[in-house]
C-alpha cells in the first residue's frame, strides 16, 4: 500500500531549545539546494572551525564540489565521509580509509563503521558541523545513519549541526513498506520508518533529533523551490551517482524491488550488469516468460516485465548465463516497488521450489534488518500471500504519515 500525506509546513517546527529551522518559502524558480541557500545566505564574518561530513554529491547545480565553494565562506577544517567514501568510489560494506580532497587539501576522515562517540573525538577541534549528502528516500541505505551517527555525536560532544537539505529523488508523498521493528535496529536501518518514507534528510534529522532523543543543537536549511510531488528530474539539479551501483534516479524504485532480496545470496538483483537493480534472475531459470506472467499476473501495477537473459560481469553468478527479467517501470504513481520485492520472492518460490532462497542461515540476520522484521522472511516461506502482509502493516503506515507531519518542510 502507498499513502499519501502532504501538509502545509509551519515556519517553526521543533521548541528552539531542540532545533533552529531556517525556512525559505518556495519561488517558482527552479531548485537551489540547502548547499545553494547557505552558501548565498552565510557571511563568513563568524571565527567558528566548521567540519562537513560530505560525498562526492555535494555540488551546486554547476557540478562544483561544496569542498571548493565553502572555503570562501568559512573556515572548514576538516572533512567526513560515509559509507562509499568521501568520493563514492568505494563499494557497499567495504572499508573506507581516510583520504585527501586534492583541491583544497583538507583531509577527509572515515565515519563508516564509526560509533557515535568514536565521531565525537573526530569533531572535538570543530564548532558546527555541515552535513550535505544527497539520500535517495530509502530506509536501508546508510547515509540517514550516518548523519544520525553524527547528530548523536554532536549532541555527545556540544557540537552544532547544520543540515544542507536536498531533495527526496523519489518524490515526498508517497511511503510504503512496514515500519522497521526496534528489535532490528542497525545501521541499515537506525530508527522505526517505512521502507520509503517520503521525506528530505532535513525532514528526517528534524524527526530523528525530536522522536528518539538526540537532542542535539540542530539548524535545517531548507531548499528552495522543491515541492513534495516532484521527481528528481523535475527539479532541474544535476544528478551525481549516489553510490557505485545507484547511477542514476531511475535506479531508485527498481532497488527498492530488487535490492532487498539480495541479501539472501540467491537471486541476482542485476549488480555486475550495466543496469543494476533492473534485472532479477539466475542460472536455473530456463523460460523466464513462465515468470513474467506470473509476476504480471500478481503484481503488474505501473510495470511491464520483459522476460529476458543476462550475465553479470562481476558479482553473484558472475560469468554465469542468468534467465529472469528486467523491470519497466511505466507509471511510477502505481508502481509499488517495495511489494513487487516480496512478490518476487514469492512467485519464485512456487515457480522454483528447487531453488530456496532462504537455504543460507547466515544470511537471516542481515535480511531481517534490511526489512526491519524477520517476520517477512517467516511468512513468505510459509507461502504467506504478499499483499496480506502489505494490508496488515496499514495502520503503522497511517500512523507514520501522522507522526511526520509536524516535520515537513515542504507543500
Amino acid at each position: 500500500m502507498i499513502i499519501g500525506s502532504c501538509t502545509q509546513a509551519p515556519v517553526t517546527l521543533v521548541p528552539d531549545s531542540i532545533a533552529e529551522v531556517k525556512l525559505l518559502k518556495s519561488t517558482n524558480g527552479p531548485v537551489r539546494s540547502g548547499l545553494e541557500v547557505f552558501l548565498e545566505s552565510v557571511s563568513g564574518a563568524d571565527s567558528l572551525k566548521y567540519g562537513l561530513l560530505t560525498n562526492q554529491t555535494c555540488v551546486n547545480r554547476n557540478l562544483v564540489h561544496g569542498v571548493e565553494l565553502l572555503p570562501a565562506k568559512i573556515d572548514l577544517q576538516l572533512i567526513l565521509s560515509p559509507e562509499h567514501g568521501l568520493f563514492g568510489a568505494e563499494n557497499a560494506g567495504d572499508n573506507v580509509e581516510n583520504e585527501t580532497d586534492p583541491e583544497t587539501g583538507i583531509k577527509s576522515l572515515s565515519t563508516y563503521r564509526k560509533k557515535p562517540a568514536g565521531i565525537a573525538e573526530m569533531i572535538s577541534d570543530l564548532d558546527v558541523v555541515l552535513f550535505d549528502i544527497q539520500d535517495i528516500g530509502v530506509r536501508s541505505y546508510t547515509y540517514i545513519s550516518s548523519m544520525a551517527y553524527l547528530m548523536q555525536a554532536a549532541a555527545i560532544a556540544g557540537k552544532k549541526v547544520i543540515i544542507l537539505d536536498r531533495p527526496n529523488p523519489i518524490n515526498g508523498i508517497q511511503m510504503e513498506g512496514n515500519i522497521l521493528d526496534p528489535e532490528f535496529t542497525s545501521f541499515v536501518g537506525i530508527y522505526p520508518l517505512p521502507y520509503r518514507h517520503g521525506m528530505t534528510i532535513g525532514e528526517l534529522a528534524l524527526l530523528f533529533n525530536a522522536e528518539y532523543g538526540i537532542n542535539c543543537d540542530l539548524q535545517v536549511v531548507a531548499m528552495e523551490g522543491w515541492t513534495r510531488s516532484m521527481w528528481y528530474e523535475d527539479t532541474g539539479l544535476p544528478w551525481v551517482p549516489t553510490s557505485p551501483h545507484v547511477p542514476d534516479a531511475s535506479t531508485i524504485l527498481p532497488m527498492i524491488a530488487t535490492g532487498t532480496y539480495g541479501e539472501l545470496g540467491m537471486l541476482s538483483e542485476g549488480v555486475g550488469t550495466t543496469i543494476p537493480f533492473e534485472y532479477t534472475g539466475g542460472p536455473w531459470i530456463k523460460d523466464p516468460h513462465a515468470f513474467a506472467r506470473a509476476m504480471q499476473a500478481r503484481a503488474g501495477e505501473g510495470v511491464i516485465y520483459r522476460p529476458t537473459f543476462f550475465k553479470p560481469y562481476y558479482g553473484r553468478h558472475k560469468g554465469e548465463v542468468c534467465g529472469g527479467l528486467q523491470l519497466y517501470v511505466t507509471d511510477r504513481d502505481l508502481f509499488s516497488p517495495y511489494l513487487v520485492g516480496l512478490v518476487l520472492m514469492s512467485v519464485h518460490q512456487e515457480l522454483y521450489p528447487e531453488i530456496n532462497l532462504f537455504e543460507n542461515e547466515n544470511r537471516f540476520d542481515m535480511f531481517a534488518k534490511v526489512m526491519g522484521t524477520d517476520d517477512i522472511r517467516v511468512a513468505i516461506q510459509q507461502g504467506a500471500d504478499p499483499k496480506v502482509l502489505e494490508h496488515n502493516w496499514e495502520k503503522e503506515l497511517l500512523r507514520f504519515g501522522e507522526l511526520r507531519k509536524k516535520y515537513l518542510l515542504y507543500d
